[in-house]
């Protein structure tokens, strides 16, 4: 199996593909801990695995991708000592990526940018939007020879919710899963389920557009990331949801560099 790692600043999932068919067999979110240790992580995907009656030995490959340095190097850690192998790691020049990065500071794009573009491309051989739902959201533009063009970057709906309870005296931490039946909220509940998907749902929709303004042709706008497929049903430019993007670009690099 190849083990592809997407190391975020709140959590890091983990995907499992099959070494021959290339599928995508299990995934797992963690949360991520800059203070966990190779040893740790290496007691946490043997637990993950037992679920699925699999264990470390099955792991012959390992890919990374990572905006969290310090979590990156207990990983690497994890897969030299408990699997014997040496992680790609995206950021290694050495890597054949497949995208051409058209912006003014090419090593600032983050790594999973570039992830989620390529793998948007390969799905959809055209202009793209790529809404990414993490702990911030993040609007990738890909041009229609799959050049990464830049993009936009907005806080994402978890820090918005944690800065409510925390900066206010009043106003409690709520479950969004289930939305409010109405726009005007009727109670504090309701009022801040409202201003969460609602609002976020039109900060989407609105960049999204102005973004998509700016395209000599129309772009398809795609959306991944943990909470993409809350947020889509409030911004109807999103044209496809795939959660697992991310994996998916990590999974293709690694196809081309092995």
């Amino acid at each position: 199996m190849l083990l592809a790692l997407d190391i975020g600043n709140s959590h890091t999932v983990l995907g499992f593909f099959d070494g021959k068919s290339k599928k995508l067999l299990y995934h797992f979110r963690i949360k991520t801990d800059h203070n966990t240790t190779g040893d740790e992580y290496g007691l946490t995907v043997e637990g993950l695995l037992s679920l699925k009656n699999r264990s470390l030995v099955d792991i012959k490959h390992a890919i990374i991708g990572s905006v969290v340095p310090a979590a990156q190097n207990s990983w690497v850690t994890f897969c030299q000592l408990h699997l014997n192998i040496t992680p790609l790691i995206i950021g290694d020049k050495k890597l054949t990526i497949g995208m051409a990065i058209a912006t003014d500071n090419p090593s600032e794009v983050g790594a999973d940018r570039i992830i989620n573009g390529l793998a948007g491309f390969t799905r959809h051989p055209r202009e793209l939007i790529i809404v990414d739902f993490g702990t911030a959201i993040t609007f990738d533009c890909i041009s229609a020879t799959g050049a990464y063009v830049g993009g936009a970057i907005a806080p994402g709906i978890g820090i918005s919710m944690e800065a409510l309870a925390a900066k206010t005296a009043k106003l409690p931490k709520v479950d969004i899963s289930t939305p409010p039946e109405k726009v005007i909220g009727t109670n504090t509940i309701t009022a801040i389920k409202s201003g969460l998907l609602f609002g976020y749902g039109g900060l989407v929709e609105g960049l999204s557009r102005q973004l998509s303004a700016e395209f000599p042709k129309p772009p398809l706008v795609l959306a991944t990331g943990g909470m993409a497929t809350l947020i889509a049903p409030y911004a109807p430019t999103i044209q496809h949801v795939y959660p697992e993007l991310t994996l998916e670009g990590l999974q293709l690099i690694h196809a081309r560099n092995c």
